[in-house]
């Protein structure tokens, strides 16, 4: 999944052909990762203005137009997407909102309320499980509606570990009226203070963030084989990454939590046997554990 909302650093949740992941859709993985990562990066990355972004976004929709045409596209990203996109009928809509969160983020840079920030994670996020899903031949609708949570979640916790990266770029994507509420001003996240009621708002957004990945759990039981296998670490990786901000009581600014090598062997482990000792795979019910993986 996304993770994902980025390289290692645009799209780090987003499973780059891993090893868990059946060969025969490595290639078609690694052709969206490429169009979500190279159109991100005119989103975000240099110096260019906003006009600049913008136009080259504009190529990649109408390159992505074309394809929908049925045309040939010359451009190295399309031409290793288009025969992915037909042989498992992608839809190029999802491709459209992934672009359309990417032109976003050259204009818009506060978000009024969590459902802004929600609508922001449709076109970001989503996108990018639903495409895997089509991938693996899965159109269930409650599948995808596990998927979405899932995205969204990763997209949230994604904002939440780069608080501090993305302040740099002059955009915050938490809910401003959740920081008035709280009493804490942008000087605040500027000087990277966690003193005032910042443990107690990266707590809300740790808890709401976990409950939406709890919520979207049962994908990883569903799903078969080495896919059910991938799709269960993704969700235990972000699960560690909350557990990490809630430990560091949402100290994200003197360090960025990260999965490391340490945490690796005891996600594959719980993603191989995922019944644990709850015998679920949903999350802890504890609100001090954040780490949504019923192990």
């Amino acid at each position: 999944m996304q993770t994902a909302h980025r390289t290692v650093g645009h799209y780090e949740n987003f499973p780059v052909a891993s090893l868990f992941l059946p060969a025969r859709l490595r290639p078609a993985v690694r052709a969206i990762y490429a169009f979500a990562r190279s159109a991100d990066d005119f989103a975000d990355e240099g110096d260019h203005p906003a006009t600049w972004r913008l136009e080259r976004l504009a190529e990649y929709r109408a390159h992505l137009r074309a394809l929908e045409r049925g045309e040939d596209v010359v451009h190295p990203v399309f031409r290793a997407l288009a025969p992915h996109i037909r042989a498992h009928q992608l839809p190029h809509a999802l491709f459209h909102d992934l672009l359309s969160a990417f032109e976003q983020d050259c204009g818009k840079t506060r978000y009024a309320d969590f459902g802004e920030v929600m609508g922001y994670c449709r076109r970001s996020a989503n996108p990018i499980g639903r495409l895997l899903l089509h991938l693996y031949g899965d159109a269930d609708p409650r599948h995808l509606a596990w998927s979405d949570g899932i995205c969204s979640a990763l997209q949230l916790i994604n904002f939440l570990q780069d608080i501090p990266v993305d302040w740099r770029k002059g955009r915050v994507y938490l809910p401003q009226d959740e920081l008035a509420r709280f009493g804490i001003a942008e000087s605040q996240i500027a000087a990277g203070r966690t003193d005032g009621l910042w443990q107690m708002f990266m707590k809300h957004q740790v808890e709401r963030a976990r409950r939406m990945l709890q919520a979207g759990a049962p994908l990883g039981k569903v799903l078969p084989g080495r896919i059910g296998m991938e799709m269960r670490l993704i969700i235990l990786g972000g699960s560690r990454i909350l557990e990490k901000i809630h430990d560091s009581r949402g100290d994200v600014f003197t360090q960025r939590p990260v999965l490391t090598p340490r945490d690796w062997p005891s996600l594959t482990w719980k993603a191989l046997f995922p019944g644990g000792r709850r015998g679920h795979g949903g999350g802890c019910s504890g609100s001090g554990c954040g780490t949504g993986c019923g192990q």
